[in-house]
């Protein structure tokens, strides 16, 4: 598809370009219009999860909160229902009662008519679970009593285990295991009476094991009212039907206008186990699970104990994947709805259990370090924990393979200390998502909070709180319209990726270790960081190339296009299939890696592999393993032709990769990151600075293009680039300071009129911005201070004004100054520090906003000849406040649950931070070139 005036319709007015049709001259020529913008939908703006705590919403308070966000560029809403405030219980609502679901029904109107969507948390809190989840369909544990025997007599013992806090959760015995000191196995449940007494007699010493299904006793986390109650045995086919069921005879046969039922990520602590799990295990595994207990329980490391863990582990995959996720999905869909899942955390394969859903969603926790200069990052007011790109990358490939259009991420959870996250701090952390895949940001998050309710509003826990009691709120609508312009184009066309890595699942379930082995974000320095696989990964994108990772059933399942693989008839195609080294490979992922050779692909190898997965017949499979591989005939080279594609074995996979003409992105030479999508016949490239340098120069793209154009997603300007065709290739001129973020557009299509991208040069003059400088104090609290007046810019918390150090808001900052402007000129305003977004006028005309470094605006536009006036608003942090209302003792975190605490789970105390400093520190200067 070609880029036509048709497609690209903007729903965002650009400063520089007009829109007009191709004259009919032009008609049977392939043309780009002058406005690359794809339109802005309310998919492309950002998202919210919206707590309703202890459910207690109200129209009035719906209405209003649904158009505060929508006139703050909010696309959507996911509803969360979760504990609620002390005080209020008057107003809480019962989850999923016909009170509950007229406010569900409602919010969905609402949002129908601001063109906003929902989506819905299908429990409250998290994981699924709730009152109507019973004991037997409660999430389970493995566990046992174990009993020595030495033969001498008739060994009898009461099996029957009563919790006595609990009886309803007391465990149910499964079997009954005897193992002999000289490894005789024998199973011994048939001498279990009925009333569970054991009476057994055998010759010499063994060890008896009485193996139950247990239950975790793991209630919902975080409950709403009517939500309370055990977790839910995702491993069971009968459990998570009957909770399902629980929704469709709510709902009825009118299944309320959602758009998707969404589920957090697993934490089902301990849930390890489900009633039929042994016999599910001999099926899928081969063998008996019950006669190598003691080794999956012991504390031994050997190779027969890492091939039982991953067959047990394996397990526990399949039944979440087929009993929960698949079976969940299925059901949404016959409502007529999607899925949207956090696959992370879970004991399985992540990326087939992303891919199953229709919106796998990833999370960031915590803060990134980016050398960005003047960008601030305390470390008291960060977690000890860095989101890492690979682990957004598991959703984000599987959403590629898997043809999903929309990769959704769990945003700025934890970011920073409560109160302390400004918008410069977001803006790295959401592109570095971006560059990661992601297309569909979810702010956590929004807490509906009712008008009657007093600074700061209701809260949750967990920062970030993004709610419009926040002194950043009237600049919040800048922050989601970048995001809105980005993935406007990152969910246009299709990821374009030419490599795909096979992750090697089997050698993270063979580790050593507990049996029961979730696959989290916060363990990534378990089983992610010490691999080849992450070390591989890693140096291919940092080298240029685009890579997505494969599962062995992506890698199964995949066919052959003209030379390329293609994992979904959805995806794009992909140049080659690179299988790293590891320990373990099945027969079949193997066999399925030569079909796609024959079928004509590349597949590289970096080593042989020798070792299959799993316990059951190990010598036969390797065996097979081995006659399989020695089938392929290698030249000299390390190539094996094979039908109409080849095998390739190389230790160096770059190396592989060059000689097979697959060539990286050396754009990253510079430093800059890239992600790229394909539209048509066109390519759209999202570049990044966090390195701590400006970038200026020619970089090179993939891609034979007629044009570039230039897009800034701050500010929604484009234009057209200098750039010009290299060997089959485009060279293009680009200039991004630290910390900034562009947009290209490179188009085999022919140009219309267009404006070409202002490059900023070596700044010709450079005009101060002098005082005297007013300063009025719009609005915020908890008081208005006296307006300020100073020579020199300064923030408002500098002059040892006690009530402006108190004060959280936004206040303006105005003067005027002599201008002699010339023609032909740019003019590039600088304001040095902003603490901590900033909204400029210039002569009472919008110029725009600077929130993010370098805080700089183009307002030349906006100049006029002699006197010139400049306002610039500036909305600090809510820090100040909440200090103030700390030291004064004021009551302000009253909550049922976890209440509310700092970043590393204690109680919240502001009272003893330093103010923060809020307003313009300026220089504020004009860069003329």
């Amino acid at each position: 598809m070609k880029l036509t005036l048709t497609y690209l319709l903007p729903a965002i007015c650009l400063m520089a370009f007009s829109c007009q049709a191709p004259s009919e001259e032009a008609a049977d020529k392939p043309t780009i219009t002058p406005n690359p913008w794809p339109a802005i939908t309310n998919q492309s703006k950002p998202w919210t999860r919206w707590w309703w705590m202890g459910n207690a919403v109200d129209k009035e308070n719906l209405s209003y909160l649904m158009h505060e966000y929508a006139d703050a560029g909010l696309g959507g809403v996911e509803i969360a229902p979760i504990y609620g405030a002390k005080g209020h219980e008057d107003r809480y609502l019962e989850f999923l009662s016909d009170e509950w679901l007229d406010m569900l029904r409602y919010t969905i109107d609402v949002a129908d008519s601001l063109d906003m969507q929902v989506d819905l948390t299908q429990g409250t809190g998290w994981p699924f679970g709730g009152p109507f989840v019973n004991p037997d369909h409660a999430a389970s544990k493995l566990v046992t009593k174990e009993f020595d025997y030495s033969g001498q007599a008739v060994f009898s013992q009461d099996l029957t285990w009563e919790d006595e806090k609990r009886p309803e959760l007391s465990p149910e015995l499964i079997a009954v295991m005897a193992y002999g000191n000289n490894g005789q196995v024998e199973e011994i449940t048939d001498q279990v009476t009925t009333q569970g007494q054991l009476s057994w007699e055998a010759e010499g010493n063994w060890k008896i094991m009485a193996i139950y299904n247990g239950k975790t006793g793991q209630q919902v986390k975080r409950a709403a009212p009517g939500g309370k109650g055990y977790t839910l045995d995702h491993f069971s086919t009968a459990a998570v039907n009957s909770y399902l069921d629980v929704f469709a005879k709510a709902f009825g046969e009118d299944t309320p206008g959602i758009r998707a039922f969404y589920n957090d990520s697993f934490e089902v602590y301990g849930a390890n186990f489900t009633k039929n799990f042994l016999d599910e295990f001999q099926q899928r595994r081969g063998y008996d699970l019950k006669a190598y207990l003691p080794q999956l329980l012991g504390k031994e490391n050997n190779e027969e104990v890492a091939r039982i863990k991953s067959d047990y582990r394996q397990t526990l995959h399949e039944l979440l994947l087929e009993h929960f996720t698949e079976n969940w999905t299925a059901w949404a869909h016959s409502k007529g709805k999607k899925t949207k899942n956090q696959a992370h955390g879970s004991p399985g394969n992540l990326i087939d259990l992303y891919a199953t859903v229709d919106i796998p969603e990833c999370e960031t926790f915590g803060s990134s370090y980016f050398p960005i200069p003047g960008l601030r990052r305390d470390s008291a007011d960060i977690r000890n924990v860095d989101p890492d790109p690979i682990m957004l990358k598991f959703a984000s490939s599987a959403g590629h393979l898997a043809g999903k259009p929309l990769i959704s991420c769990e945003t700025f959870t934890w970011l920073g200390e409560h109160f302390k996250s400004s918008f410069s701090q977001m803006k790295p952390e959401v592109d570095q998502a971006f560059l990661a895949g992601i297309n569909h940001i979810f702010y956590h998050g929004v807490t509906y909070s009712p008008k009657d309710i007093d600074f700061p509003g209701w809260l949750f826990y967990a920062s970030l709180n993004l709610t419009q009691q926040n002194s950043l709120w009237p600049h919040f609508k800048s922050f989601n319209e970048y995001i809105a312009r980005c993935q406007s184009v990152l969910q246009a066309g299709k990821p374009d990726n030419e490599l795909i890595v096979y992750w090697p699942v089997y050698d993270v379930w063979a580790e050593e270790g507990n049996m029961f082995k979730m696959i989290s974000v916060h363990h990534i320095d378990d089983w992610l960081h010490p691999t080849a696989f992450y070390a591989q990964t890693t140096e291919l994108m940092e080298q240029g190339y685009s890579l997505d990772f494969a599962s062995d059933k992506l890698i199964r399942e995949a066919s052959v296009k003209d030379g390329k693989i293609l994992t979904h008839g959805e995806a794009s195609p992909a140049k080659a299939l690179l299988v790293p080294k590891m320990e373990y490979f099945p027969v079949q992922t193997l066999e399925g890696a030569i079909q796609l050779a024959k079928e004509g692909a590349t597949v590289i190898f970096e080593a042989v592999p020798e070792h299959v997965p799993g316990h059951f017949e190990v010598e036969k499979r390797e065996k097979q393993l081995a006659e399989t591989w020695n089938q392929l005939q290698f030249n000299d080279q390390g190539e094996a032709t094979t039908g109409k594609g080849k095998i390739i074995l190389n230790a160096n996979a770059r190396q592989a990769l060059k000689n097979e003409a697959i060539d990286r992105e050396s754009l990253t030479d510079s430093g800059l990151q890239f992600i790229r999508r394909a539209v048509g016949d066109d390519k759209y490239y999202f570049l990044v600075n966090h390195t701590a340098n400006t970038i200026d120069e020619e970089i090179s793209l993939n891609v034979a293009a007629s044009s570039v154009f230039l897009m800034n997603p701050l500010t929604g300007e484009s234009g057209l680039a200098k750039s010009h065709g290299q060997e089959g290739k485009t060279v293009v001129k680009v200039r991004l300071e630290s910390g900034e973020s562009l947009l290209l557009q490179a188009s085999a299509a022919e140009t219309t009129s267009a404006d070409h991208w202002a490059y900023r040069a070596e700044a010709a003059q450079t005009v101060p911005v002098k005082g005297p400088w007013k300063l009025h104090f719009d609005g915020g609290g908890p008081g208005l201070p006296q307006d300020q007046t100073f020579e020199t810019i300064q923030p408002w918390t500098a002059n040892g004004d006690k009530k402006a150090a108190e004060f959280s808001g936004q206040a303006t900052y105005s003067t005027t100054f002599d201008l002699q402007k010339s023609d032909g000129k740019h003019y590039l305003l600088k304001l040095g520090k902003v603490h901590e977004s900033a909204k400029i006028w210039v002569n009472g005309q919008e110029a725009g906003y600077a929130w993010s470094i370098p805080y700089q605006l183009p307002i030349g536009k906006h100049l006029k000849d002699g006197k010139n006036e400049i306002k610039i608003q500036v909305a600090n942090l809510m820090a100040n406040r909440i200090r103030y209302m700390d030291q004064q003792g004021l009551e302000w975190r009253n909550y049922h649950e976890i209440n509310f605490v700092n970043i590393n789970y204690k109680p919240f105390d502001a009272s003893t931070w330093d103010v923060m400093p809020s307003g313009l520190e300026g220089p504020v200067e004009l860069e003329v070139f």
